[in-house]
C-alpha cells in the first residue's frame, strides 16, 4: 500500500485499480444509478480526486451529494463535483464553484487541454483518456482554493 499522510483517514487508503474502501451510502446509490460506461469513468474520477487529496495532503475529504452530484471538499477549499447527464451521454463533467477564479485559471494554465463549460466545469469525453496530471492539479487548486485565491494564478 502507498505511504499515507498521518492526517489522512484510513478509509481513503487505496490500491491502484481497486474501488476505495469506503463510499458514502448516498453517493454509492448515485454511482449505481449511472449507466456502465459513465459509472466507470466517474469511478476513475472519484479515485483521482481522493488520490489527489492524499498525495497533496489537503486533509480529510468530505464525500457527499450536492445537487444530486457526488461532491468532494476539504477544509479551506472549494468543492469538486462530478456527474454524467443523460442529455450529454458521451460526456462527464467535473464541476467547480462558478464564482471562483478556478476555470479562468485552468484556461490560462492548460488552454485547450480541456473542454470547458462556462465558468463551472471541465468536460471530459467518454472515449478520451483523462489527462490525469493536469486534472489532479486543477482538483488540488480547488481543494485548496481559499488558501490560494489571493495568489496570482492561484500560485500555479
Amino acid at each position: 500500500m502507498p505511504q499515507r499522510s498521518p492526517h489522512y483517514p484510513r478509509r481513503y487508503a487505496h490500491h491502484i485499480g481497486q474501488v476505495f474502501e469506503s463510499m458514502d451510502a448516498s453517493v454509492k446509490e448515485r454511482f449505481d444509478s449511472y449507466p456502465g460506461k459513465a459509472r466507470s469513468k466517474l469511478i476513475r474520477l472519484r479515485k483521482l480526486i481522493l488520490q489527489t487529496g492524499a498525495e497533496y495532503k489537503v486533509g480529510p475529504l468530505e464525500e457527499s451529494l450536492k445537487w444530486g452530484e457526488p461532491s468532494y471538499s476539504a477544509k479551506g477549499g472549494s468543492a469538486v463535483r462530478i456527474d454524467w447527464k443523460p442529455k450529454f451521454p458521451d460526456k462527464c463533467f467535473v464541476f467547480f464553484q462558478c464564482q471562483t477564479k478556478l476555470i479562468e485559471t485552468f484556461k490560462e494554465i492548460y488552454g485547450d487541454t480541456f473542454e470547458y463549460e462556462g465558468k463551472r466545469a471541465i468536460v471530459l469525453t467518454m472515449e478520451n483518456d483523462i489527462p490525469a496530471q493536469e486534472l489532479k492539479h486543477c482538483i488540488y487548486l480547488s481543494l485548496q482554493y481559499h488558501k490560494l485565491k489571493h495568489l496570482p494564478l492561484l500560485g500555479a
